[in-house]
């Protein structure tokens, strides 16, 4: 089991940053994957990005060269800096932990406001 606790969201003018955190109840050293997700009203949750255990990095196609994702295994958290905010990339953010052997699991998620 792991508990996850997203924070940092907020409401910003596009073409500004914010910094996402999630915060993580154990190691996150052995957690196969862990990212960010979007979700709109009305709409299915979807990838923003995703960290492997290995250090891999994977980038949904909207947020290339705008976003970076980077976990710090002291402290337990996993980041997402974001900068030159659109307003398409408002919604609410969730944390993801993937672990092969115990399940997934999820934030409470942090709400994100670009406005324009």
């Amino acid at each position: 089991q792991v508990q996850l606790v997203e924070s940092g969201g907020g409401l910003v003018q596009a073409g500004g940053s914010l910094r996402l955190s999630c915060a993580a109840s154990r190691s996150i050293f052995s957690i196969d994957a862990m990212g960010w997700y979007r979700q709109t009203p009305g709409r299915q949750r979807l990838a923003v990005s995703v960290i492997t255990r290995g250090g891999s990095t994977h980038y949904a196609d909207s947020v290339k060269g705008r976003f970076t994702i980077s976990a710090d295994n002291a402290q337990n958290t996993v980041y997402l800096q974001m900068h030159s905010l659109k307003p398409e990339d408002t919604g609410v953010y969730f944390c993801n932990a993937q672990s092969y052997s115990t399940g997934t699991y999820w934030g409470q998620g942090t709400q994100v406001t670009v406005s324009s």
